[in-house]
């Protein structure tokens, strides 16, 4: 035991909930991931952790939690090495119950999607292991979404928060059920640099005592705003030069010039980056003169001539400072969707991963990029497999920030059920 609360990170693609929870007082103790780069992704930041253990990590979960006796052997093996799990967290992917990724992969009905039901596994493996608190973190489309066209809206939400509300677990030899609390936040709600809604939904075990509160976020079960999301500026203003080139940025070529860069450019042990440090994933994508030329229309807000159009409606520049103050993005796992605020390029790894608030230490692997079938698979076809490109699992991840002030809250109704 090492004084930290326990938590089980299912469909933990790169690590920033796991991230966050971490910095919030949590230990891994178990993580499922089923792309191999993501999943070497969470391990490669994490070479100290329990999950390095080939007993602590998984790849499939559904192997898992279709197999009754096996599940039954990792929960007694968790329970026997932690005592009560505190805390299952997970978001199961999100893409099928996103109206935009689905627009732009192949029509399919969301019930004929595997992943789209994957929250019954999520609940599976929460009624074996009975863990003090459940998170379950998805997009916003989920709210909205049918499950074929012909559905009703809303129905597939309907379905996932009945099916949380059913889950019952023994505790002391009597059946205690989960009180539920969910809330639609935006990330920069928690000091994220990114509009990003989603959805969160925290299950409290019936035996704990809880904050509850109608008149809070979540029934209390979810902590206050707490607002102050930097600028694309304040992000980014450390990084890029104007002499940047196709090769990559092997070092700092600057100092640190804001709050949220200081936060950022520390070594794993804390220690601030100064200029002249090594810095990783600041590689640039070489466009062509054409590209460039349309970059640079959309950065000075200018007509973009016919010659240099193209069918990417969704393409614009981020500004240097928010309209407002308040963020107006949501970063994808579409590299192109957005241009730097003053240089005719795409973001970076290491500047995407910033929006999504990882620290510069964090690696990532796998390639940069890819597209089309590799990157979405062929639904239409029977074909689920999909690349996981550094970019999407960024575009895919929980903002590491936000992770940590929400796991921070739930510390808090821990420490009240000692």
């Amino acid at each position: 035991m090492t004084g930290k609360y326990s938590v089980v990170d299912l469909f933990a693609g790169a690590g920033g909930l796991g991230l966050g929870l971490e910095r919030a007082g949590f230990e891994t103790v178990y993580v499922s991931e089923l792309h191999p780069a993501a999943l070497d992704t969470y391990l490669r930041n994490r070479p100290d952790s329990l999950v390095q253990l080939p007993s602590r990590h998984a790849g499939n979960l559904l192997k898992i939690t279709n197999n009754p006796d096996r599940l039954a052997r990792l929960a007694k093996m968790l329970r026997r090495a932690h005592g009560d799990i505190d805390l299952v967290a997970g978001g199961p992917p999100c893409q099928g119950y996103s109206g935009r990724a689905h627009r732009r992969s192949y029509p399919v009905d969301r019930t004929a999607v595997p992943s789209n039901h994957l929250y019954q596994s999520m609940i599976t493996f929460i009624e074996a292991v009975r863990p003090r608190i459940s998170l379950f973190e998805n997009v916003e489309g989920i709210l909205r979404g049918a499950w074929t066209e012909q559905g009703s809206t809303g129905e597939i939400w309907r379905d996932v928060y009945s099916a949380f509300q059913r889950i019952s677990v023994k505790v002391a030899g009597r059946n205690v059920s989960y009180l539920l609390g969910c809330h639609l936040v935006k990330a920069y709600e928690y000091g994220v640099p990114q509009n990003r809604p989603r959805v969160l939904l925290v299950g409290v075990r019936g035996d704990l005592v809880t904050p509850y509160d109608p008149n809070h976020r979540a029934m209390g079960l979810l902590p206050a705003p707490t607002f102050g999301a930097p600028s694309p500026l304040e992000v980014l203003s450390d990084l890029a030069t104007p002499t940047w080139g196709s090769g990559p940025d092997l070092v700092y070529k600057k100092a640190p010039s804001s709050d949220f860069q200081r936060s950022v450019r520390r070594t794993r042990g804390g220690l601030l980056l100064k200029k002249g440090d090594s810095l990783s994933e600041q590689f640039y994508t070489e466009h062509s003169e054409k590209v460039i030329d349309r970059f640079t229309h959309l950065i000075a807000g200018t007509e973009i001539p016919t010659d240099l159009q193209t069918g990417k409606m969704q393409q614009k520049a981020l500004p240097r400072r928010w309209p407002g103050g308040t963020p107006t993005v949501t970063m994808t796992s579409l590299p192109d969707d957005y241009v730097h605020y003053s240089l005719p390029r795409i973001l970076t790894v290491r500047e995407w991963a910033r929006f999504q608030t990882f620290p510069d230490w964090y690696e990532f692997s796998g390639p940069r990029t890819t597209g089309g079938k590799r990157r979405a698979g062929d639904p239409s076809a029977g074909d689920w497999e999909r690349e996981l490109p550094r970019y999407t699992q960024i575009g895919n991840a929980v903002p590491v920030a936000m992770a940590e002030k929400v796991g921070k809250h739930l510390v808090k109704i821990l420490r009240n059920n000692p």
